[in-house]
């Protein structure tokens, strides 16, 4: 397991005895830090919300086109069961769904 310093702590220990050495010779401590904290937010942070939108977005369009197709499907069976019918009744009321061809 790493060892992470608490929040807060703007420079490592230093140990005991290095400081009371320096202390002693009066000579300055270096203390040189790593900092491996990017700048800024990772790549990561905008992806994933875009291929999010993305995929919900291609979902949408493919649901449209499923919803399309069955239209057109079901506008052409009414058209072929109407010109095979012929005329329908229903308690005495006839309804012509299509005109014959010769007229």
């Amino acid at each position: 397991m790493s060892h992470r310093d608490p929040p807060g702590i703007i420079a490592p220990h230093i140990p005991a005895d290095a400081y009371r050495r320096a202390e002693a010779t009066s000579q300055p401590i270096i203390i040189v830090v790593h900092t491996t904290d990017p700048s800024g937010r990772p790549l990561r942070y905008y992806l994933v919300p875009l291929a999010i939108a993305g995929a919900a977005a291609m979902g949408c369009w493919g649901l449209v086109a499923a919803l399309c197709t069955l239209l057109d499907a079901a506008a052409h069976t009414v058209t072929v069961i109407a010109q095979t019918a012929g005329p329908i009744g229903v308690c005495g009321v006839t309804l012509k769904l299509a005109r014959p061809k010769g007229n």
